[in-house]
């Protein structure tokens, strides 16, 4: 897959794609990152690339025309590919969008900085409008950064255990469950029994129990979009029921 990302500071970009999983997609070639700078599009000699908006107001708005030129030559570099624009007022990035884009063969993300992007070049040219969250950043760079990295990690081959992609959280709807690993100063100590016990049934269902459970805690809207099955109410009314009792006794009544 390839991304280009239209950006003022294409070395934010650059050192992001360069650690970690990400960085190994690129390495082993199942992931290309270009950047593509607005002020190289920029004319006169100070090259800007910012304007005041109409209306007044504080802040500056990014130029259209140097915008609309770097767009335009970054589709020109390759194939057809849908022009993301990373704002807090587009729809919230989740896992299955994350799916959904992995899946293209190349993607062009926008990063918008100052107070924005005019809304005729987004109205003509955007695609696609993705926030990672309800929250204000300097600029749109970090939401690129999160987006290639959710994406170049579901990359075939990308991850050294396809399955571990399968367990993450959010990929079935529910948030992951509780792990533990060997440790030389706690050795078993605080690890539930069934995780020891080789039953790998019984492992499941407590993993599966776990992850209803703690998505009911911390996440209850993710629950309310899902209809959960029989074996599944089941489990979590036995976690809920558990949790009560522990917390119950915990207040001491």
């Amino acid at each position: 897959m390839r991304c280009d990302v239209i950006t003022l500071f294409p070395e934010f970009i650059r050192q992001s794609v360069e650690i970690g999983v990400v960085g190994r997609a690129r390495e082993r070639g199942l992931l290309q990152v270009e950047c593509w700078n607005p002020r190289d599009y920029a004319s006169g000699n100070y090259r800007r690339v910012d304007e005041r908006p109409f209306g007044g107001g504080p802040g500056m708005l990014m130029l259209i025309e140097p915008l609309r030129a770097c767009i335009a030559a970054a589709r020109a570099a390759g194939e057809a590919a849908p022009l993301v624009y990373l704002t807090p007022q587009g729809e919230r990035l989740t896992q299955a969008v994350v799916r959904e884009l992995a899946a293209l063969p190349r993607l062009l993300l926008l990063c918008g900085r100052y107070e924005g992007i005019d809304e005729r070049l987004i109205a003509a040219a955007v695609d696609r409008e993705i926030s990672i969250g309800d929250y204000v950043l300097s600029g749109g760079e970090p939401g690129a950064a999160v987006l290639i990295d959710a994406i170049g990690r579901l990359q075939d081959g990308a991850l050294n255990d396809a399955q571990s992609a399968l367990q993450d959280s959010f990929e079935d709807g529910l948030l992951d469950c509780p792990h533990y690993t060997r440790s030389e100063s706690l050795g078993t100590a605080g690890v539930p029994d069934v995780l020891l016990s080789g039953d790998h049934a019984a492992i499941a269902r407590w993993r599966r129990q776990q992850s209803l459970g703690r998505t009911w805690l911390r996440r209850p809207d993710l629950l309310a979009r899902m209809a959960l099955g029989k074996e599944d109410r089941a489990l979590l009314q036995a976690f809920m029921a558990d949790w009560k009792a522990a917390r119950s006794a915990a207040d001491g009544h």
